[in-house]
């Protein structure tokens, strides 16, 4: 098959990331991460604002409330959208300075499951975590070296997990009730030629859809056969995530990156760094929310 890509928004990010879909108010909140902002991208008016944070933020999620859930270098935050006031809701690798949050995501019951890496991608030396409306955070996996992409299946039975450098999406049973996971033989392994697995999502039908760092595509998987379904070339280098959006849930949008790029590199893709649009022949499910 084959997609259309457009630029959303040419943000020329160092190193966006986290994209969320705002169901109810139809924009698209996302990151970048090394340059510590929040972006939130309308797409109506193709107008987008930057707020800038004091430290790196790794991924953002929205409250039931209406607010955000940011996952930063220093912990896990509450953030007021309308106050800009930041609360600091748990920080369990307060005694490992040299690790930061990155890609985080809600299951179906509203629990956040955010993970680490080191910051400077050292093995083995970050987790995932799992935190509830009460405020407990629980570690969920351990070690990973760079904790990625996160989904659930459309009937909430199975989670689906990435630690980039392994090159492997883990399936793993899910437990809505508990939030519990076991885990399974089931993987999809991603042959070297094709980059790195990055951020993931899931359309309605349980397939699953995956960025490729430095493989300048999204790849279309079953993950019950650990079959490739399709493929959508991204004109940039390092594809980071994707997530559903606009009105009917049809629209793929990716974020990309430019750090570590060369100049011929960012010669042969000067749009890295965008966030860009694909419309689908299929439908997301929309993001859940953190239930407080």
């Amino acid at each position: 098959m084959s997609f259309k890509v457009e630029v959303a928004y040419d943000a020329k990010a160092t190193l966006g990331e986290g994209p969320h879909w705002d169901e109810a108010n139809q924009r698209l909140f996302w990151v970048d991460i090394l340059e510590k902002q929040l972006h939130i991208y309308q797409p109506h008016d193709n107008q987008m604002t930057t707020r800038v944070f004091d430290q790196y933020i790794g991924a953002c999620v929205l409250t039931e409330s209406g607010n955000l859930l940011l996952a930063m270098k220093n912990g896990i935050y509450h953030y007021s959208l309308l106050t800009e006031e930041k609360t600091k809701l748990a920080d369990p690798e307060h005694t490992l300075p040299n690790n930061r949050f990155n890609d985080g995501k809600c299951d179906p019951a509203g629990r956040f499951w955010a993970g680490t890496m080191s910051l400077n991608e050292e093995k083995e030396q970050g987790s995932l975590y799992r935190l509830d409306s009460t405020g407990n955070i629980k570690k969920m996996l351990s070690p990973v070296t760079i904790s990625n992409g996160l989904a659930w299946s459309p009937d909430q039975t199975y989670m689906y997990y990435i630690d980039t450098p392994t090159r492997e999406v883990k399936v793993f049973r899910f437990d809505s009730t508990t939030g519990d996971i076991t885990s399974t033989n089931q993987v999809i392994k991603i042959p070297p030629e094709m980059g790195y697995p990055d951020g993931m999502t899931i359309d309605e039908e349980g397939m699953l859809w995956i960025a490729h760092w430095g493989g300048s595509r999204i790849t279309r998987w079953n993950p019950q056969t650990a079959k490739q379904l399709d493929e959508i070339p991204i004109p940039a280098k390092n594809v980071t995530s994707c997530t559903f959006g606009g009105k009917h849930l049809d629209e793929l949008y990716i974020t990309t990156a430019r750090v570590g790029m060369n100049e011929i590199e960012l010669e042969e893709y000067p749009l890295s760094g965008s966030l860009f649009k694909c419309k689908l022949p299929v439908k997301g499910i929309a993001p859940y929310l953190f239930h407080s």
